[in-house]
């Protein structure tokens, strides 16, 4: 039974690794911080669109 062990220690093994390289930032400073600022310009894009729709709907009585 000794190769079932083995199997059950490599996929702890496994795990451990998978886990510990999942959290890693690839990224340098610079590029993390461009990244950070492109995805919140594209979330202050769809704030604003969503803000003008509510607006819109409100001035024109919900037509649709």
């Amino acid at each position: 039974m000794t190769r079932g062990n083995q199997r059950d220690n490599d996929r702890a093994k496994a795990q451990k690794k998978a886990a510990a390289s999942k959290g890693k930032n690839t990224q340098s400073g610079s590029q993390y911080q461009k990244s950070k600022e492109d995805a919140a310009a594209i979330m202050r894009e769809k704030q604003r669109k969503a803000d003008e729709k509510r607006a819109a709907e409100a001035a024109g009585g919900g037509k649709k």
